[in-house]
């Protein structure tokens, strides 16, 4: 083929001799059997879907990020050269670069394949490294060199390349589950768009306007310079702006971002139609499968658009990401197709002769392939019934086995010339790249068959007589499995009823057991894990997920008792009670302030509570971490009056995981008002006091054992009309306190069998015993009582005194004046009241839950009287 003015020879540039040719041919032999491997691999994937997990997400890397990527790499720095009328850059670098993608891919697909973060994380590093290494050699490409009329396409290589590392950085995030719950659903948006629309469109859309002309055999449109200037302007800051405003978590700037982009496909589309001519292309296949991609690309961009027009960011987020499969094999691998169909054969062939005969192996049955594959991916696209999409995915792979059989066919024929000449000097590329895949292959096929695990029936057959059947509800929700631990006795038979309540996609893989197909939202399958005698774990295979906490412990619980083995109890104390006491707190420590001011005026109380972590000094000389609401263990103590209303914003300062809050003086709908917000988020708890009482207010996202177990609990005072004034009110709230990291298996195992560490009034073992509450001898004092668990309740003692008035869960049981008196208040969980005494001399009262388990282990202060 020879070059003109207005079609540019795309497939030799500047080189200055036959050797050079010929090396550059080996050159693309040897990365289009890569491709070619990658693709193989992608459809084993795919048609693998029973036996391997997170085989979508295998299938689709595997082929985007391994034979698109390689294709691509190696097309954008030919194009490049040829279209700047550039030196080729050292072969040697070029291949090395290349090795490098290939492996880094080796690297991605592994690590996530096989649950390992610093493997992944390494190779997106990797990756990052070696497409920097690629974008500097574009860059530099075009220092000095001639240039030519289609030198601006040379910049979607550059966006296309600086896109991919942006790419990589996030699908690193998202793999290694840095990304975190908050952020997860924004960054995988951003993540999808800034790969297909940014790293595969864009270089795609460049070349398109060198190649559909050249496919066509027509001159190129005068303006197709200018045109690609703006193409490139519209659809880069598109990207730009999609990617940003999705990776913030803003929908409607995202879909700003992606309507422009879109205004660039259509205003390239205008051109490429105006092209087209009544005259026989060069390649009829090659120019229908580009016409066909081409076409594919705008449903998708105008698909893409729409969804992030109507559907909130979550549903979106699953939208998309359902429908990457249409991209992929619609645009992707057509453009693929179509561009080896015209490409090949003249990189490969020794001239015009041996050209056609190329092209006729690529071409044979086109009409056929292409037909079934469009219908194929027609049928992913429509909302047809689930069996509709697996044929549309079979049909599709059917195609492309076809034509990577002829493929194969043509790089054979071709690399038997190009080694007869002599000049496949540098097997580098192709060794590395090989062998990149073939460990792929052979990790991936020695993993899928054989496998250890064994059915639930035949493993119950291995233990005599009826086994006990435990059935548990999981669910699958933000990012979190509930209940994250379930403890059976050793020899129980376990089903687990899998629910996914998510809007996204997620799956439960049971380690050496059985495992859920991908669940939509709504959802559920049974497993049948048999009689279980050791310790289980299981995940959301997800890329990611298991990484950002979407774990499930099934732990075994064997009749000798003691601490479960594997677990870190250092420094954790070993439950029921057993701190000591006596040694005095640290310098500069504090008690919390039990006195209780009078409620405030107005009818309104406004207050900003917020969930953060607090290292606190919750013993004599002992540190924990608390959940808290305001930086306390408990938070601050609301009051007010019968009427009053509370306007409480919640604000979650927690860095890692979601919380709410349930006031209990509050009558409401808890569906909006008590649902959990995620870190960063607000929610504003508006409730009107129509009732009387001592209150609990606390965190309501689940699991709540742990979260009150760690601190996240307070008390709303409301009080009863007519109340009587007295010389000291006092506030003192009943919990339990469990040492260790905060929701650890070593801690939730203490408060599920119910072994605290202390018992403690507001949050710190026997602070009262070390610092007294005072007042004076025939002063009057109302002790409030607020018992808030998460266990156990109280029975509220003064030693030395007698109540006079006892009010429990907003009546009265004894009033001041009678002849009656009451030894304790005897408080559940979740209840509160309080009561009243005169102290009648000087001295030291202690006031002690009088369950002395609890009493001795913390739950105890003094009131000292003086005269």
């Amino acid at each position: 083929m020879t070059s003109r003015p207005d079609r540019p020879d795309t497939t030799q540039g500047r080189y200055p001799s036959r050797f050079r040719q010929s090396g550059l041919k080996a050159r693309h032999l040897r990365a289009h059997i890569a491709v070619s491997a990658w693709t193989a691999l992608a459809l084993l994937a795919a048609t693998a879907q029973q036996t391997l997990p997170v085989a979508r997400w295998l299938a689709i890397h595997l082929f985007l990020l391994g034979a698109a990527t390689t294709a691509i790499m190696v097309w954008s720095e030919h194009f490049a050269v040829a279209l700047l009328h550039a030196r080729r850059p050292d072969e040697r670098w070029s291949d090395t670069r290349l090795a490098c993608v290939n492996l880094a891919v080796a690297g991605v697909v592994l690590g996530v394949w096989a649950d390992r973060p610093v493997l992944t994380g390494a190779a997106c590093a990797l990756l990052v490294i070696a497409l920097t290494a690629h974008l500097v050699v574009l860059v530099r490409l075009g220092r000095g060199a001639l240039g030519g009329r289609l030198a601006p396409v040379v910049g979607f290589y550059r966006v296309g390349t600086a896109a991919l590392i942006a790419g990589a950085v996030l699908g690193g995030l998202l793999a290694t589950g840095h990304a975190g719950p908050r952020h997860s659903t924004g960054l995988r948006l951003a993540h999808l768009h800034v790969a297909l629309l940014g790293w595969i469109g864009l270089p795609v859309l460049g070349t398109l306007f060198m190649l559909w002309p050249t496919v066509l055999g027509v001159r190129m449109a005068e303006r197709t310079t200018r045109v690609a200037r703006w193409v490139l302007g519209l659809t880069a800051g598109g990207l730009l702006s999609a990617v940003a405003a999705l990776a913030a978590g803003l929908r409607r700037p995202g879909l700003v971002g992606v309507a422009v982009y879109a205004v660039g496909v259509a205003v390239a589309m205008e051109l490429f139609i105006r092209t087209v001519r009544g005259r026989r292309p060069v390649s009829t296949a090659a120019a229908w499968t580009l016409g066909a991609a081409a076409a594919w690309l705008c449903v998708g961009v105008a698909a893409d658009a729409g969804i992030l027009a109507v559907r909130p960011l979550d549903e979106a987020a699953e939208a998309v990401g359902s429908r990457v499969p249409v991209f992929l094999i619609g645009f992707v691998a057509q453009i693929l197709i179509g561009a080896l169909m015209y490409l090949l054969p003249i990189v490969l062939a020794g001239g015009p002769k041996e050209r056609a005969a190329l092209r006729t192996v690529l071409e044979r049955g086109w009409q056929v392939r292409s037909a079934v594959l469009n219908g194929g991916v027609a049928l992913l696209a429509l909302p047809l019934p689930a069996f509709a999409g697996t044929v549309g995915m079979l049909l599709a792979g059917a195609a492309g086995a076809a034509f990577i059989v002829r493929t194969v066919r043509v790089l054979v024929r071709g690399g038997g010339r190009v080694r007869e000449g002599g000049s496949s000097r540098r097997p580098a590329l192709l060794g590395t790249a090989g062998g990149a895949v073939l460990i792929v292959l052979a990790v991936l096929v020695a993993n899928s068959g054989g496998s250890t695990e064994r059915p639930a029936a035949a493993a119950g057959t291995e233990h005599g007589g009826a086994t006990v059947t435990r059935t548990v509800d999981v669910t699958l929700a933000n990012m979190r499995i509930r209940p994250s631990r379930i403890e059976v006795s050793a020899g129980t038979g376990l089903k687990l009823r899998v629910t996914n309540k998510d809007v996204q996609r997620h799956d439960l893989k049971v380690d050496g057991g059985p495992a859920t197909p991908l669940l939509s939202r709504g959802e559920s399958r049974t497993l049948d894990l048999g009689p279980v005698t050791e310790d289980r774990t299981a995940w959301c295979t997800l890329p990611g997920h298991r990484a950002a906490g979407m774990t499930l412990d099934i732990v075994v619980r064997h009749s000798t008792g003691g601490t479960m083995a594997g677990h870190d109890m250092s420094g954790t104390g070993t439950g029921a009670g057993t701190l000591d006491l006596a040694p005095d707190f640290s310098h500069g420590w504090r008690p919390r302030d039990a006195d209780l001011a009078p409620a405030p005026g107005g009818t309104v109380h406004k207050a900003e509570l917020r969930a953060v972590r607090r290292t606190v000094e919750v013993a004599p000389g002992v540190e924990q971490q608390m959940w808290t609401f305001g930086g306390t263990a408990p938070g601050p103590t609301l009051r007010g009056k019968v009427g009053d209303v509370f306007e409480i914003t919640l604000v979650n300062d927690d860095p890692t995981m979601g919380h709410g809050i349930d006031f209990h003086p509050g009558s409401l709908a808890p569906d909006r008002a008590m649902r959990t917000i995620q870190p960063g988020q607000r929610l504003v708890y508006r409730f009107r006091a129509d009732r009387a009482g001592a209150w609990l207010y606390h965190c309501s996202t689940a699991p709540m054992l742990q979260h009150l177990g760690n601190g996240m609990y307070g008390a709303v005072i409301i009080d009863p009309p007519g109340l009587a004034a007295v010389d000291h009110e006092y506030v003192l709230v009943s919990s339990e306190l469990y040492l260790g990291t905060p929701g650890s298996a070593a801690q939730v195992t203490k408060m599920r069998q119910g072994t605290p560490d202390a018992w403690v009034f507001n949050g710190i073992a026997a602070q009262y015993a070390k610092a007294p509450l005072t007042l004076r001898a025939g002063e009057r004092a109302r002790f409030w009582v607020v018992a808030a668990g998460p266990g156990d309740g109280i029975s509220f003692h003064i030693v030395g005194t007698v109540f006079d008035t006892v009010y429990k869960e907003g009546a009265y049981l004894l009033e001041r004046g009678g002849p009656g008196g009451s030894q304790a208040l005897d408080l559940a969980v979740a209840q509160g009241g309080f009561v009243e005494t005169t102290f009648p001399a000087a001295g030291h009262y202690s006031f002690v839950d009088h369950d002395m388990r609890h009493a001795e282990a913390g739950a105890m202060g003094m009131v000292e009287v003086s005269r």
